[in-house]
């Protein structure tokens, strides 16, 4: 099934819900029985086979025909009962037991008394900034749920206590909803196709094939059936959180997480990394956490955040809804929250305990990948000193090159000047342009849109920048009053460069995708920036880089990642790819394809020029 017809299965799906929900409801019911009656055909088939051929095995003679068909059914057989007993992996994290947090235990009591829901029978605490619920079936496809409850150690330090309850009553409310047992079914039996459809494509048996046959048909129209019932099953939720805990206390809990995990992404993280300058080995981050978490998100930081989040429109990729349609649907408005002053890390029995305990785990982790980093970002200082000695006598690139590499050692660095000073010798140097714009204070609007109009005039390649930068400036209420004339100029800007840029990405992901390459062009500078991002991706273990040459714009860096990602499926290799198209340090536009059916390994080996980066031991 290709992208059109997934978004008008569950564009359909939708309309269906809002015009009969029972009737809809019903229909995924059946549709999702399909799938069950499926595996149970090829068992009722695979046993009747064998039993046809074995029986008069005594009477007749034994012939190549039943001999083949005795394989065949054996074959289905196999991968039938593969099917049925799917096993799914453990929850991340450490399995709480009572002792170890009574009062976080007797609130889940609370709420699951209150909810008349069925027990959580596993509690794990991990080291995310998340807390999530699984049931999955016990008996592979079929069998009674095990629910399973993680926690993330930065959530209980971020949010107080009503807060973290308010979102555990949310992830508790996926277990039951106002419809009964429906949604979570359909929830087990999401998952339970996921991770059978990963299963089979490790196989190459005739009867694999066969299955994946179906389940290439069957899965993505499940998957968009489905898809309404579950964004409605989040919505559910989120009124069952609002009716224990209050839709304040709801609305407040959803809008600070979002602020505080753009922080915690964005802010925390890079900090926390940035030691590696100065310390050889790993702190740990989480007792460095628990400190900086006591002084709140700063102002201009929060009402950022905020209106990012609240940018932000529901989309296919996830059946979680965004920020503001959660919010409409409270009846709760978008507003800075009062931070959370006493964390609910009070609910653990033993605070320094975990803290201690995630520290250590972190810091082994990150042994080998915090000594790159240390090494990396001395490579950085040293080539600092080396542009510092040489002071006025270097080019505009160099002197942007001296900039850029301060801010990454420090985003605060004070080098505005030396943007300047570059600008000075060479008056349209794309680099300096960016990098003074990004120098310049929010507030100082008509500044910033004078560099900006420069940088859009410097050249096609940094229009979509400009335009795009211009156009958040000038809808930011905080920069200055609204200005309609030049916010609907720098609009019309932007779209022009967003269907260049559409063009120019459909080149980039375009297939084959080894077609229009050559070999990377980065500066040993920009590939250590690389290797240093790849090492803060856990999952990754190589590497390989291609430019990708446009015919939209010759002049153009852009590139083609691919990376090995071992451990993880389909679905959450596709999720961290998307993930390191934002966040990898490249000069240019980027696609990330993970190492498997297409492109394989054998291609990426024979056409990507070799390996750029391998995780050492």
């Amino acid at each position: 099934m290709d992208r059109a017809d997934f978004v008008h299965l569950v564009r359909l799906s939708e309309h269906a819900s809002a015009d009969d929900s029972a009737r809809y409801r019903r229909s995924v019911a059946a549709f999702a029985a399909l799938g069950y009656l499926w595996v149970l055909g090829c068992l009722g088939l695979a046993v009747g086979l064998i039993a046809w051929v074995l029986l008069p095995v005594r009477e007749e003679r034994f012939t190549f025909t039943r001999g083949w068909l005795l394989l065949f059914a054996g074959g289905l057989l196999w991968a039938t009962l593969r099917a049925l007993w799917v096993r799914f992996d453990e929850p991340e994290g450490v399995e709480l037991q009572r002792d170890d947090a009574p009062a976080l235990f007797e609130a889940l009591d609370r709420i699951r008394s209150k909810i008349k829901g069925p027990p959580v029978h596993h509690v794990y605490l991990d080291d995310e900034f998340n807390a999530s619920i699984r049931q999955v079936p016990r008996f592979g496809l079929f069998g009674g749920a095990v629910n399973s409850l993680n926690i993330g150690l930065p959530l209980l330090m971020m949010l107080d206590r009503r807060r973290l309850l308010s979102v555990l009553t949310h992830e508790y409310g996926h277990l039951r909803g106002n419809h009964g047992k429906l949604s979570a079914w359909i929830y087990r039996t999401r998952l339970s196709w996921l991770k059978l459809d990963a299963s089979l494509q490790r196989d190459e048996g005739v009867m694999a094939l066969v299955s994946q046959a179906f389940f290439r048909w069957y899965f993505p129209r499940f998957a968009a059936r489905t898809f309404a019932l579950a964004r409605q099953d989040e919505y559910e939720a989120d009124r069952i959180s609002g009716r224990l805990l209050g839709t304040s206390v709801a609305a407040a809990a959803l809008t600070e997480i979002a602020i505080k995990g753009n922080w915690y992404a964005n802010e925390f993280w890079p900090w926390h990394w940035a030691r590696a300058e100065r310390e050889p080995l790993p702190p740990g981050p989480f007792a460095a956490l628990r400190k900086r978490v006591r002084t709140p998100p700063a102002d201009d930081f929060a009402r950022q955040a905020l209106r990012e989040a609240m940018r932000r429109v529901s989309d296919l990729e996830d059946t979680h809804p965004v920020l503001r349609d959660r919010l409409e649907a409270l009846k709760q408005k978008a507003v800075l929250p009062e931070w959370s002053a006493r964390p609910a890390l009070e609910l653990l029995a033993d605070r320094k305990k975990w803290i201690e305990y995630f520290d250590n785990r972190w810091c082994r982790a990150h042994a080998a990948d915090w000594k790159q980093h240390h090494a990396h970002r001395a490579r950085i200082r040293e080539r600092i000193d080396v542009l510092a000695a040489r002071g006025e006598r270097n080019t505009p690139d160099e002197m942007v090159e001296w900039a850029d590499s301060e801010r990454r050692l420090n985003p605060s660095a004070p080098v505005r000047m030396r943007y300047e000073n570059a600008l000075q010798i060479a008056p349209e140097h794309p680099g300096a342009l960016r990098g003074l714009a990004q120098m310049l204070p929010a507030s100082d609007r008509a500044a910033r849109l004078v560099v900006l109009e420069r940088l859009h005039g410097s050249g096609a390649a940094s229009r979509w920048w400009a335009a795009k930068s211009a156009v958040a400036s000038l809808e930011d209420p905080d920069a200055g009053p609204h200005d309609e004339l030049a916010l609907k100029l720098w609009r019309g800007r932007l779209k022009e460069a967003e269907e260049a840029e559409a063009r120019a990405w459909e080149e980039i992901t375009a297939t084959p995708f080894f077609s229009q390459i050559s070999r990377h062009d980065l500066n040993d500078y920009e590939l250590g920036e690389l290797r240093a991002d790849l090492v803060r991706c856990l999952p990754a273990s190589r590497a390989w880089l291609v430019r990708k040459n446009l015919r939209e714009f010759p002049w153009r860096r852009a590139y083609v990642v691919f990376i090995e990602l071992p451990g993880l499926d389909d679905e959450d290799r596709w999720h961290m790819c998307r993930q390191l198209e934002q966040t990898l340090t490249l000069p240019g536009a980027t696609l990330v394809l993970w190492v498997g059916h297409s492109p394989t390994l054998e291609d990426i080996e024979r056409e990507a020029f070799g390996v750029v980066w391998t995780r050492s031991a």
